[in-house]
């Protein structure tokens, strides 16, 4: 058992302090901005609320960040009541938001000033995969700090890799994202097409998803699809953020991203529909409106 704070209670972060409360059986501290969530968690999972990211980290081992972006993350780390003035020396944090690679070599640069160290662990898995403790965590860090916190991570988990050092978690889960959204519009273009075909899309999907064209979108959500069903899931405004991030970091690097640039727009058309908050699927809307 490890003394843990938790910064940021989401959709993603409630379950995920969740799990490390019942599942890894540490003792979890949480802090949210809607201090009410905090409230809920802490009566669901009996835990520890604090007031302020400082006051959650009090001789805490691990320190997760779980927030919305990048200023969102500055804030909650190296603002005036962030969790680094007052993370004891040795102490880990780990940042579950899907942030940049800069912000990441930052806060690294940050916590080694004070004695600390740092892990970005963007996550991939969506909402479902936080509240089954399933999701695929890509780090970047010190091997040492990795396996000392990977025991920790695997509460919330079923995969965990270290892909560099700081800020090649973020780099990994950009690439994670590129292919998602030239998966999501094929997929979206496929189905359709199927039903501008006549086809029958389930019978059709359950032979596909066997073969090459077989992916987790496909089995996941072509159903939804084929039914027009996108009111829940990862949504478009969040997808965009992390193409912002993706488009931003190629142009930093020299990368072609035709396509995750391309499908970017799509998403934009996809908001102007109104489908802000609908999942990313939401592609075919746009394909049938």
């Amino acid at each position: 058992m490890a003394k843990v704070a938790f910064i940021g209670l989401g959709v993603m972060g409630y379950p995920m302090a969740g799990h490390l409360k019942t599942k890894g059986g540490h003792d979890v501290t949480v802090f949210n901005r809607t201090s009410s969530k905090a409230a809920n968690w802490a009566a669901e999972h009996g835990g520890f609320v604090a007031a302020t990211p400082v006051g959650a980290v009090e001789d805490a081992d691990f320190v997760f960040t779980c927030v919305g972006n990048d200023d969102d993350l500055r804030e909650v780390t190296i603002g005036a009541e962030g969790c680094l003035k007052g993370m004891k020396p040795g102490a880990i944090l780990i940042d579950n938001t899907t942030a940049s690679a800069e912000v990441a070599r930052e806060l690294d640069e940050a916590c080694r000033e004070i004695g600390c160290h740092f892990i970005d662990a963007p996550v991939s898995g969506g909402q479902a995969g936080a509240e089954n403790g399933v999701l695929t965590v890509m780090c970047g860090g010190v091997p040492e700090d990795f396996e000392r916190a990977r025991p920790v991570i695997d509460a919330y988990a079923r995969m965990v890799g270290l892909m560099g050092p700081a800020g090649s978690g973020q780099l990994a889960k950009m690439v994670n994202q590129i292919c998602i959204a030239g998966l999501v519009q094929g997929l979206a273009e496929g189905v359709h097409f199927a039903k501008r075909a006549g086809l029958d899309v389930e019978q059709l999907m359950a032979v596909l998803g066997k073969g090459a064209a077989g992916s987790w979108q496909m089995d996941n959500r072509h159903k939804t699809m084929n039914e027009g069903r996108f009111d829940f899931g990862f949504a478009v405004d969040w997808m965009r953020k992390d193409l912002a991030i993706c488009l931003e970091e190629a142009r930093r690097n020299g990368a072609k991203l035709p396509v995750a640039a391309l499908v970017d727009q799509f998403y934009g058309d996809v908001q102007q529909m109104g489908g802000r908050r609908w999942d990313t699927s939401s592609l075919l809307a746009r394909l049938e409106k």
